[in-house]
C-alpha cells in the first residue's frame, strides 16, 4: 500500500510561512521519520511519496537524505527548485547526484500561494515545466479552483509532461458547495496526463464535524471524471491531524473506493511516479 502525499517538518529548523496562526498551532511542531514508520505501520502502508512543503531547495536536499535512510519506506521525493531560474536543469542534475537522488520522482511549488493568478502560465515557469519534463520528472499541481483554468492552458501546452493534482484542488466541502470545482475538475480529466490525488479532503470539510457523506460525493466525483487508474490515495499527514488521525484517513479511504483498490492505493503511484 502506497501513501502519495505526506510531509516530515520542524519548525525549529526552518519558518514555514503557510503554518502560522492559531487553527494551525496543533501540527506546529517537528515530525519525522519514526514518527512516520509508526503511522504507516499501524495502517498497513509499505511505502510513501514525501513531498516538499516549503519553496527551498535545501529542503528537498534534505528529504532525498530521509528517504535513502528509511530503510525503503520513503519510495519517492516530490521536491522543490525555483522553476523561474535559467538553470532549472543543472538544479535537478545536482538534485539527482546527491544521496537519495535517484529517489526524485517529482517537483511541486506552491502555486495555490501565489498572488499572479497567471503565475503558472507566465513563458519563465513553462521553460521550467519543460526542464522537469525534460528530466523525466512529474510535476505535482497544487492550485485552487480559480487557477485551474490557467492550469489547463499549461497543462495542455506540455502534453509531455506528467502532472498530478493534488488535494483534487481543495473542493469546498465544509461549504458544501459543487460547482464551479466539479465542472473545472471535469475539464481537468479529458486531458490523460494528468492523474489525481485522493487526498487532503477530512481538512477541506468541517475539522470537527465532518462525516464520510459529506464528503463521499466529491470522492464519486473524482473517480467519474479521471477513472481509478488515474487516482492514487494519499493521507496529507501531517496537516490531516487537524481533522482526522493517520488511520482514520486511511479507513476513511478504503470506505470511499469501491472498486480498483489496487490501482488507487498502489498501482496509479507506482505508475505515475515510477517508483520502485
Amino acid at each position: 500500500m502506497i501513501d502519495s502525499h505526506h510531509h516530515l517538518w520542524d519548525p525549529a529548523r526552518r519558518a514555514y510561512p503557510w503554518m502560522s496562526g492559531e487553527a494551525l498551532a496543533p501540527i506546529r511542531r517537528a515530525y519525522g521519520l519514526a514518527e512516520l514508520r509508526r503511522e504507516t505501520s499501524a495502517a498497513g502502508v509499505t511505502g510513501t511519496v514525501l513531498v516538499q512543503t516549503v519553496g527551498d531547495v535545501i529542503e528537498t536536499d534534505e528529504f532525498l537524505a530521509v528517504a535513502a535512510e528509511s530503510e525503503g519506506l520513503v519510495r519517492g521525493v516530490v521536491g522543490w527548485v525555483d522553476l523561474t531560474a535559467p538553470d532549472v536543469g543543472d538544479e535537478l542534475a545536482r538534485l539527482r547526484s546527491l544521496p537519495g537522488g535517484d529517489l526524485l520522482v517529482g517537483i511541486r511549488h506552491q502555486v495555490q500561494d501565489e498572488p499572479d493568478p497567471l503565475w503558472f502560465s507566465r513563458p519563465s515557469v513553462v521553460r521550467g515545466l519543460r526542464a522537469v519534463a525534460a528530466a523525466g520528472l512529474v510535476y505535482d499541481l497544487l492550485v485552487l479552483v480559480p487557477q485551474l483554468a490557467v492550469t489547463r492552458s499549461v497543462v495542455e501546452e506540455l502534453p509531455d509532461l506528467r502532472f498530478v493534482l493534488d488535494h483534487a484542488a481543495k473542493p469546498p466541502i465544509a461549504s458544501g458547495q459543487f460547482e464551479p470545482w466539479a465542472g473545472e475538475i471535469a475539464a481537468l480529466a479529458k486531458y490523460p496526463h494528468v492523474s489525481c490525488k485522493f487526498s487532503g479532503l477530512v481538512t477541506e470539510a468541517s475539522w470537527t464535524t465532518w462525516t464520510p457523506d459529506q464528503i463521499s460525493p466529491y470522492v464519486r466525483h473524482i473517480f467519474d471524471v479521471f477513472g481509478p487508474s488515474r487516482v492514487m490515495f494519499g493521507s496529507d499527514w501531517p496537516v490531516c491531524e487537524l481533522a482526522a488521525t493517520y488511520e482514520q484517513v486511511v479507513s476513511l479511504a478504503r470506505d470511499l473506493t469501491s472498486t480498483d483498490q489496487d490501482a488507487v492505493f498502489s498501482g496509479t503511484a507506482r505508475s505515475v511516479y515510477g517508483l520502485r
